[in-house]
């Protein structure tokens, strides 16, 4: 009778490990079920460029798949947005004529006024956001009105914004989310939205901007680009993050309802700060700039656009963001509709 040997154990460099953290990996169903963070389609906010006219949709260059739309076409493209389960939606408009006076931002015909008013029309549950600053409708592109000498003129620009922020308030918008950095834009508005009646209209204050390269794209989705000079006496310097936290406590106590956290990528280590600083709802934005790199990459072959994509958005998630403004959106969406 043949006998049989017992194959010996493998040797190991050391004693066998008591801990294994990868028997939590092995299946997509496990590591499903101890995921210490996730994406929702809640989580989502599509940001939307509206123009003038009717039936115009004409492609952004270096965003691609984002457009400039009127409202006729804007409101389609919402619909089928609302129909993946995104429940909001941040609009920037682009007047047909700019000045040194901003003059359009408050006008009730223009553009994001005559938007809100449609998609409040069209899907009522839609939560409409209307980005609030004056580099949009300003021929110089800066965020805020100028003084003689040329320099933003901090205090004139907070009528500015409480005329524009009011302008969006008739219109049905349901959050007005200024982002100029203005000292003490959150105040004014609140106290203009309030003494008009517009106590239920909220205030999303993009409270720590910083003065990034990640914005390209969007000046030229917002034509936007500054006439000269540059954002940086008013948007943060990149390498405080102190003065993030303190910024974002001052908005609150001026009455933002939530505040945001922009770029998004170069400044988790802030969302984390920020999120550990205050108690009201927290935003973070992915910028243009983070959008067409992956883009350009994808398309390039150098990486998955689906799985860059999910990781980037759930490490927003991860860092303490409530919710992502970011033109993934529809995309990250229609993958969660489809699991």
């Amino acid at each position: 009778m043949r006998r049989i040997v017992p194959t010996p154990a493998p040797q190991t460099a050391g004693p066998i490990p008591v801990e294994r953290p990868r028997r939590l990996r092995r299946s997509a169903a496990l590591r499903g079920l101890v995921a210490e963070h996730a994406l929702r389609v809640e989580d989502l906010v599509e940001p939307m460029f509206v123009v003038p006219g009717s039936g115009v949709r004409t492609a952004i260059t270096t965003m691609p798949g984002i457009y400039h739309q009127s409202v006729d076409r804007l409101v389609e493209d919402a619909k089928a947005a609302h129909a993946l389960g995104i429940p909001a939606v941040i609009l920037f408009g682009i007047p047909e004529h700019k000045d040194s006076a901003a003059s359009a931002l408050a006008d009730p015909r223009g553009p994001v006024p005559l938007a809100a008013a449609a998609l409040k029309r069209a899907l009522p549950d839609l939560v409409v956001i209307a980005d609030l600053c004056a580099c949009e409708y300003t021929d110089h592109g800066h965020c805020g009105l100028l003084d003689a000498a040329g320099d933003i003129d901090n205090d004139s620009t907070l009528a500015l914004l409480a005329t524009g922020a009011l302008a969006y308030a008739h219109a049905g918008i349901d959050v007005v989310a200024p982002s100029d950095m203005m000292d003490g834009r959150v105040r004014a508005i609140r106290h203009a939205l309030d003494t008009d009646g517009f106590t239920g209209t909220a205030i999303l204050s993009y409270a720590v901007k910083y003065a990034s390269a990640f914005y390209g794209p969007f000046r030229e989705a917002a034509c936007s680009t500054p006439a000269f000079g540059d954002r940086r006496t008013h948007q943060m310097d990149p390498p405080n993050a102190r003065e993030a936290v303190r910024e974002a406590l001052l908005d609150v106590a001026e009455g933002a309802d939530a505040v945001m956290v922009k770029p998004a990528l170069s400044y988790l280590d802030v969302v984390l700060r920020v999120r550990e600083a205050v108690n009201v709802p927290l935003a973070v934005y992915n910028t243009s700039a983070e959008y067409s790199m992956i883009k350009a990459g994808a398309a390039a072959g150098w990486l998955d656009e689906a799985r860059a994509v999910d990781e980037l958005l759930v490490s927003c998630k991860r860092a303490g963001a409530d919710f992502i403004l970011t033109y993934f959106a529809r995309a990250a969406a229609g993958r969660m509709a489809a699991r």
